[in-house]
């Protein structure tokens, strides 16, 4: 069916083409601002990784600076501009941003659709940030970030793919251009060296290229429990989830017996679909993501739903991308 749409494929194609050249010539305004931002993005739609690769970047630099996150806030029920704050949750900015908002007290989590009026915002606060973090970012060219991160899947690459509607990109593979450095996420452990500079010729593109993995915790979290992975395997349980591409997931947590459930990416469960999920576990414990915990957790008890944390780390040269990142945000707010 897909490749039936390949003309509007094309057609699609043109429009962007078009739209990214009009900005590159300036035709079309960007506006740049006086402070570090940092976009993270990716040319596919959805399941690269980013939320956990923010977090990697929320970690690395909060000690040292004050830290802003700016995401479009995805599915949520508001508009405009919001700064997270205790009335919020998943429903008003997201569930990514609520979970940002939840892991992260120290920082300040905003949504807003217009990522330039967001960040006008934000500086307007009387504890401005020193940075901002773009979350989803990549094709966003209103606002001209002074660093873009590109992700893109191991098994999924971007230069294996094709337009929408035939194929999952959001732009042409050139587009990857603009990215100051790319990483290739969701690689098997055992990725070797040789493997590495095989995809690096795949993806065709100069820039430095990066390799990461997801990094399951050893333990499932509620809201005030604790219980390790090893514990929980043996017990019968629901698991069940609403992100993109959650096979990785299911396969880490579930045992054979257990009973799976999946709902689409950014999933807002309805109370049919709660009552649902009450009568599918009855006693069972239930795990599932993190993204999904944020929307879930104040329909069930906190001794029944829990939820896996995941990691981002990199398979090697992690100092190498750590210090580029410190070198850009030093540079660009004077604390070189």
């Amino acid at each position: 069916m897909r490749k039936l749409l390949f003309p509007l494929a094309i057609l699609y194609g043109l429009i962007s083409s078009i739209r990214n050249f009009l900005y590159d010539k300036g035709v079309l305004k960007s506006y740049m601002f006086d402070l570090p931002v940092i976009a993270v993005g990716n040319l596919s739609v959805g399941g690269t990784g980013k939320t956990p690769q923010i977090e990697y970047l929320i970690r690395l630099l909060s000690d040292n600076y004050k830290i802003a996150t700016l995401s479009r806030g995805y599915k949520r029920k508001s508009e405009g501009f919001i700064l997270a704050d205790v009335s919020v949750n998943a429903a008003i900015i997201g569930d990514e941003p609520y979970q940002y908002y939840l892991k992260f007290p120290n920082i300040k989590v905003a949504v807003d659709a217009d990522r330039t009026n967001g960040i006008q915002q934000l500086l307007s606060l009387k504890e401005k940030p020193d940075l901002i973090l773009l979350d989803d970012a990549f094709q966003h060219r209103k606002v001209r970030a002074g660093f873009y991160i590109l992700l893109t899947s191991y098994g999924d690459l971007f230069s294996d793919d094709f337009l929408l509607p035939t194929g999952n990109l959001r732009e042409s593979r050139k587009g990857a251009q603009r990215a100051d450095l790319i990483i290739v996420t969701k690689c098997p452990e055992s990725l070797t060296d040789k493997e590495q500079n095989e995809i690096k010729e795949k993806l065709g593109n100069k820039k430095p290229v990066f390799f990461s993995r997801v990094i399951y915790d050893d333990s499932v979290y509620s809201a005030n429990l604790t219980k390790k992975i090893v514990e929980i395997k043996a017990l019968d349980k629901l698991v069940l989830a609403g992100i993109a591409k959650p096979k990785p997931f299911f396969d880490f947590v579930k045992q054979t017996n257990d009973l799976v459930k999946t709902y689409p990416d950014h999933h807002h469960f309805s109370e049919s679909d709660i009552a649902e999920i009450k009568k599918l576990a009855g006693a069972k414990i239930i795990i599932t993501s993190e993204k999904d915990y944020v929307r879930l957790k104040n329909d069930f008890p906190q001794e029944q739903l829990f939820f896996l944390p995941i990691k981002t780390n990199f398979l090697s040269a992690s100092a190498d991308f750590d210090k580029k990142i410190q070198n850009y945000v030093g540079k660009s707010s004077g604390n070189s």
